[in-house]
């Protein structure tokens, strides 16, 4: 009976799963299931903690405030995406959000806002661009949610970069050349876009100077900064990660 039962409703969980496992909702889940979706106790939702895959739930609790859910069986395994991270300067505030929704479902491993030289933003909400990216997981069937750090400075980041990551910087004076992500090295990755009035010179000297850093182009056109983050990812994925 279980392997028949589907539901498309999906519930990122801040709790272990396990087989059997009570979870316990919070407020904001319990209306959305219960007041918005109309779900009451015996119903099925998937649920994902984002370590242990995706499992099938049954409702045992309904509550105006509060529900519990108990896990019945994993449906996903747990699937991690690559190892990349995506390094971005903020741009307004929709378009941010866009950022972090599409790198969730494209697939990274860590979400790095960045304050440069030329960021407009001086401070972001994180917490907020956080539950984008849980959204997001839940929308694209993903099992994974990756982290939304706070912003950080450009140059105390790369002044700790890790020797054992790669560095990949979308580079705008590099716009016409040949785009070559096939020919990146397999590894660790981190993929650096700039705001939208580009990098000052002294950051693109350091980040060009740096070890491990490759500068490449995303093409014959500049694009906006939401696009570049598209675009980089999925031609990185499909070169280095786990479109192949």
């Amino acid at each position: 009976m279980l392997s028949s039962m589907k539901t498309k409703i999906r519930l990122f969980v801040d709790h272990p799963l396990t087989e059997a496992q009570s979870v316990h909702l919070n407020r904001d889940q319990a209306h959305y299931l219960f007041s918005v979706m109309r779900k009451s106790e015996g119903d099925h939702v998937a649920i994902f903690d984002g370590k242990n895959g995706e499992w099938l739930a049954q409702i045992d609790v309904a509550g105006k405030k509060k529900g519990v859910l108990r896990c019945l069986k994993m449906t996903k395994p747990q699937k991690n995406p690559p190892d990349v991270w995506l390094m971005f300067a903020p741009i307004k505030k929709a378009r941010t959000d866009f950022i972090v929704e599409k790198a969730t479902e494209l697939g990274v491993a860590l979400i790095l806002p960045l304050q440069t030289d030329f960021t407009n933003s001086e401070r972001i909400k994180q917490d907020r661009l956080q539950d984008h990216a849980i959204e997001a997981a839940e929308q694209c069937g993903g099992t994974f949610v990756p982290k939304v750090a706070d912003l950080s400075r450009l140059e105390k980041l790369l002044s700790n970069w890790p020797g054992d990551r790669f560095l990949l910087f979308c580079d705008e004076g590099k716009v016409g050349e040949r785009v070559e992500f096939q020919d990146l090295p397999i590894g660790k990755w981190a993929i650096l876009l700039g705001p939208e009035g580009g990098f000052s010179e002294k950051e693109r000297k350091y980040i060009r100077a740096m070890q491990n850093s490759f500068s490449l182009s995303l093409g014959p056109r500049i694009l906006r900064a939401d696009t570049a983050a598209i675009a980089a990812l999925t031609l990185w994925q499909n070169a280095l990660g786990d479109w192949t």
